[in-house]
């Protein structure tokens, strides 16, 4: 059997970012067939995430190999990146050539500051989906969502599934499967985790949690899109 092609995958890393975001589909893309993993920022000190466990880059922004694949993972403190030139420069760059484009939770939030997902129906976390059509996104509340090459995630735990979907897009069901079952993934939820779902007590409580840190972001990203003007 001939060696597979290598595959490069880029994450974005960035300061406060939810790491499972990140380390949740990458788990999963690491053991596709020729997957190159790259971790970028913009120096190769640690990252902090938003749960205290440091990232560490393996390369720069300015170094980063070609890309097949970008993705960007998300966090509450997705703001300060949404205002970041040469964030969104060099997302704007590798997309021109990468053949996908991807980002979960809140990610999809910084691809579309970057004007990457204008005319594209995306996933977000339902807490923060209605900010997307700021930007010239729709907000679609699937787990995982495709629209041509872009293909963006739901909330966190939904990178996991991006990224068998991804193995199943380029090497098929069969290939997507065996990763699965090497992992061991075959969760057993509990129920209730999404607003569709979850009880309305808990939903209200939930919500009332998370009313003050996202009250600020959204009048944050309603600022960033009014200075776009998308």
């Amino acid at each position: 059997m001939s060696k597979p092609a290598p595959y490069h995958i880029g994450f974005l890393l960035w300061p406060d970012l939810t790491q499972l975001d990140m380390t949740g589909p990458a788990q999963v893309l690491s053991r596709m067939p020729g997957a190159r993993l790259h971790f970028a920022w913009k120096s190769l000190d640690p990252v902090m995430s938003d749960c205290g466990l440091a990232l560490v880059p393996t390369t720069t922004l300015a170094d980063c190999p070609p890309l097949d694949m970008i993705c960007v993972p998300g966090g509450v403190g997705v703001a300060p990146i949404m205002r970041d030139p040469e964030v969104l420069a060099w997302l704007r760059a590798r997309a021109e050539t990468a053949s996908l484009v991807t980002s979960v939770c809140t990610g999809s939030l910084i691809l579309a500051a970057a004007g990457l997902l204008n005319g594209y129906r995306a996933g977000c976390h339902w807490a923060a989906g209605s900010q997307l059509p700021l930007f010239g996104g729709e907000f679609v509340r699937e787990r995982v969502v495709v629209d041509r090459n872009r293909i963006t995630a739901g909330g966190v735990t939904s990178g996991i599934d991006f990224g068998f979907r991804i193995i199943e897009q380029l090497h098929g069901r069969d290939v997507a499967e065996a990763v699965q079952l090497s992992i061991e993934y075959d969760p057993e939820p509990i129920g209730g985790g999404t607003p569709a779902t979850a009880r309305p007590e808990i939903l209200a409580r939930v919500e009332a949690m998370m009313a003050d840190r996202l009250g600020s972001r959204a009048a944050d990203i309603a600022a960033i899109a009014a200075e776009k003007a998308f």
